[in-house]
């Protein structure tokens, strides 16, 4: 058994016996003669478990155990196992000992067996609740603390260290989800947080505090060359997980921005360090994305006509935060099915023509892979299409294309452009493209002018 013990006995031959006893099984073996060593000792050492005797003189078993729990209580310790040891007979001191909080209570002489059972079962039952406490603590998908356990740990640095505070925010990560699915969204996320991993310290605490947002504080981090080049490494890194996961092309401008605030003598309270620290968000996502800012008292949020008029420029750039793209939008399913209903609402009072395709490939061999194939119907249906026509991947093997046109026009046209593009393409040997379509005609609703 690869226990560390620790025997607290004011009598030489009981801690002798003890120790060979328990050498027996393997374990390792810390002798102590009194309470006030033992908080001593505990102040840098961590056992497995502590064999605390009752009767011993200045401070007794009670007194030692009840110092020991305030002390672990403040440094924000885990508490560890005790079994109480007694040479006497009474009912009284056992259930006190228990009463107190004890793991468990054994009389001297000593039956070996008892106390080896005992001894393993104290163990074995702290680690499982140090395991779920813990568990209980994190986010599952990250690793990371969750946001009531990260907050409280942050708080407590704020109150007496020297650090950065820091807002993290994943920029664009919504079209993640939207363009790619929620899937391919957790993965970033798990990228992301493995990429935090690499470029943090042993005592910084990073806690996931909303979807794409996330706290940490860094310790004795209160310059600006740091914070610079840790955004740095953080962008470059996420990017290239980005680009392995969903490949070089995925046009989607993921990055990182990032909030700081400076804890310090002169500022300790969490509550207005966090809020400093979103404020600095605040002006790295007014200011383009994927950066840094540090708070600064100047920063304010918008309260006169150019400052309103600032906000709106950035608001714009947030809901086009996409850019420039070729063709087609490819959508998740809930964006596509919001614009499927604005598209039909458009043409309903405007008048047009709602045009509904389903491309789907089949394969004269059955066990042809299709995957690839799939894939370049979808990069070809981009190219082809317009910009102001959306496209829905569906199921393994089709995709669901929308497409606005005028009065008019003819969606013949549209089927023919896609069929014969493909028939050229590269990938169109042994495959066949197959479609459905549904086409929808309105005349312009005078009763919505």
């Amino acid at each position: 058994m690869d226990y560390w013990i620790v025997v607290v006995d004011d009598e030489p031959l009981s801690l002798t016996n003890a120790k060979t006893l328990l050498g027996k099984y393997s374990m390792r073996v810390s002798c102590i003669r009194s309470g006030r060593e033992l908080l001593k000792f505990m102040q840098s050492h961590t056992p497995d478990l502590v064999l605390l005797d009752i009767m011993m003189p200045d401070m007794d078993g009670f007194e030692t155990y009840r110092a020991l729990r305030i002390w672990e209580e403040k440094e924000n310790k885990n508490p560890i196992p005790i079994i109480f040891l007694t040479g006497e007979d009474s009912k009284e001191t056992e259930r006190r000992g228990l009463k107190a909080g004890a793991s468990d209570f054994i009389k001297k002489p000593i039956d070996e067996g008892i106390l080896i059972k005992r001894i393993k079962n104290a163990i074995e039952n702290n680690r499982i609740i140090e395991s779920l406490t813990e568990e209980a603590m994190k986010d599952k998908l990250t690793g990371f603390l969750n946001k009531t356990s990260g907050t409280q740990k942050v708080r407590e640095l704020c109150s007496s260290v020297d650090g950065a505070l820091m807002v993290f925010d994943l920029d664009n990560f919504k079209l993640v989800n939207d363009l790619f699915g929620h899937d391919t969204g957790d993965r970033v996320l798990e990228d992301f947080s493995d990429v935090v991993r690499f470029n943090i310290r042993g005592d910084d605490v990073v806690s996931r505090i909303g979807g794409d947002e996330f706290m940490a504080f860094f310790p004795g981090l209160t310059d600006r060359e740091s914070v610079a080049s840790l955004e740095k490494r953080l962008n470059k890194q996420l990017m290239d997980k980005a680009d392995m996961l969903m490949g070089e092309g995925h046009g989607i401008p993921l990055g990182i921005s990032i909030g700081v605030a400076i804890a310090s003598e002169d500022r300790r309270d969490y509550e207005k360090l966090f809020r400093f620290a979103d404020a600095a968000l605040f002006e790295v996502k007014r200011n383009g994305k994927h950066g840094f800012e540090i708070y600064d008292p100047d920063m304010r949020r918008p309260d006169t006509k150019e400052n309103i008029e600032n906000e709106l420029h950035r608001l714009i750039s947030i809901v086009t935060e996409r850019g420039e793209a070729r063709g087609a939008m490819a959508l998740g399913q809930d964006a596509f099915s919001a614009t499927y209903r604005f598209a039909e609402r458009l043409v309903k009072e405007n008048g047009g023509t709602l045009v509904r395709i389903l491309f789907s490939l089949s394969s004269d061999d059955k066990d042809e892979d299709l995957l690839q194939q799939v894939e370049a119907l979808g990069e070809m249906l981009k190219d082809t299409l317009y910009r102001s026509d959306v496209i829905l991947p569906w199921q393994q093997n089709s995709y669901l294309v929308v497409c606005l046109r005028h009065p008019g026009e003819d969606a013949d046209e549209i089927i023919h452009r896609i069929t014969d593009t493909w028939q050229k393409s590269e990938h169109a040997r042994g495959l066949h493209i197959n479609y459905a379509v549904s086409i929808e005609r309105k005349e312009k609703d005078e009763r919505a002018e």
